[in-house]
């Protein structure tokens, strides 16, 4: 009891003196090389960008999306003095109109709430559950290893979309398919088959880190299970968590705009106070029909689309060579 009383009071004193040390703290660090990565400040930016437009939709905006301008159906943008089907642009509506007369810029600046929110609280719930699957399984090895690591092959191997697509068309038109405008189904179907990478990453991480040193003298002083998992293990695999949350927003928004153009994304809203109106998916379904009259009710989302998943790839790439142990102290 006294060795582990003098271990425990000693630990502090230890943390200080690496603090002292002239090397950076290692996030620091990482936040320096991060911003460092023109690709990855440019993701930031055009991230934080999109995140404000999401949040302020209703301020800027320049029309109500759900206002119908009656005549004004398949305006080519501003800029265009004669589109595809005689019409000439007009000076209030910058990207045009839809097949209904609506503005193309405000409905794709409300579509952006949806991208965002389907972007982030998918990711957070599969980063919560494949991480704590993947920690107790390796941590703590034998049948439970096993037990987990056949429950994740067995959702590994279903195809992602045909789930996604079978659970939307299977519960659209009941209570929880409605809820949210389809939001919450959506949330869910994303959850339930993409946490398994994340488990196999955290479990190998774990796997390598559960008999280092540090590890066994946690065991040594007494620290329990629950304690060596949160308090030593986990924050030391934070790095390919953080870089396997980048890189898995843009595949949910790319698979939000796949289901909403196949019209099993969000359920479209009529009531001008909803916050969630519509989605670059929904968006590019109806603009499919009128690209020949209208091209850019089609391109406007298309290019929002891209520019969203160009950012978190740069993100992910950024944070992935900022936090590469490999790269310590080489910058």
């Amino acid at each position: 009891m006294a060795d582990q009383a003098t271990l425990e009071k000693n630990a502090p004193i230890a943390s200080l003196e690496e603090a002292a040390t002239p090397h950076r703290d290692l996030l620091v660090d990482a936040w320096y090389r991060l911003t460092k990565n023109r690709g990855a400040v440019i993701g930031i930016i055009v991230i934080a960008i999109f995140i404000l437009v999401a949040i302020f939709a209703d301020k800027i905006s320049p029309h109500n999306p759900l206002q119908l301008n009656s005549g004004k159906d398949f305006l080519p943008p501003s800029w265009v003095e004669r589109g595809p089907n005689g019409k000439a642009g007009e000076p209030g509506f910058l990207f045009g109109t839809d097949t209904l007369g609506r503005d193309v810029l405000s409905r794709t600046l409300y579509g952006a709430r949806v991208s965002m929110v389907v972007g982030i609280i998918p990711t957070a719930v599969i980063l919560l559950v494949g991480t704590l699957i993947g920690l107790f399984s390796g941590y703590k090895g034998g049948w439970i290893d096993n037990l987990l690591m056949r429950l994740t092959d067995v959702v590994y191997a279903f195809p992602d979309l045909l789930f996604f697509i079978i659970v939307m068309i299977s519960l659209r038109d009941t209570a929880i398919g409605t809820l949210l405008n389809g939001l919450f189904l959506l949330f869910l179907a994303l959850a339930i088959v993409n946490w398994v990478g994340v488990a196999r990453i955290v479990r190998g991480q774990v796997l390598s880190l559960r008999e280092k040193e540090f590890v066994e003298a946690a065991r040594a002083i007494g620290a329990k299970d629950s304690r060596i998992m949160f308090k030593h293990i986990l924050p030391n695999s934070l790095s390919p968590i953080i870089i396997t949350a980048a890189t898995t927003v843009p595949g949910m928004i790319i698979t939000e705009a796949i289901l909403g153009y196949l019209g099993l994304g969000l359920i479209p809203s009529t009531n001008p106070q909803d916050f969630f109106l519509t989605s670059w998916g929904a968006l590019l379904l109806d603009g499919q029909t009128a690209i020949n009259a209208q091209p850019w009710a089609l391109l406007t989302p298309a290019i929002c689309v891209s520019l969203v998943v160009l950012a978190f790839t740069f993100l992910g790439d950024g944070l992935r060579d900022a936090l590469d142990p490999r790269l310590q102290g080489t910058q």
